[in-house]
């Protein structure tokens, strides 16, 4: 485990001292699961992005052109 110490404004440490104690966790726990949850949504989305930039509008619309043009049957419609 490391270490890590940060400034955060005093509004802010209230509210996380007050979520901590309805969770019944300590303030370390709740940051560090807030951070992870932070951490991954920032890594799943410069995945996205990696994958798109390997996507061709062109080959979306071949795959989108073998698709029968017609009704959906009724228990597949919204």
């Amino acid at each position: 485990m490391s270490n890590l110490n940060v400034q955060i404004p005093d509004s802010l440490y209230k509210q996380i001292e007050a979520l901590a104690a309805k969770e019944n966790m300590s303030i370390e726990q709740l940051v560090a699961i807030a951070l992870s949850a932070q951490v991954s949504a920032w890594m799943t989305k410069d995945y996205i992005f990696e994958k798109a930039k390997r996507g061709s509008w062109d080959k979306f619309q071949q795959v989108l052109n073998k698709v029968p043009d017609v009704e959906p049957e009724d228990y597949d419609k919204l």
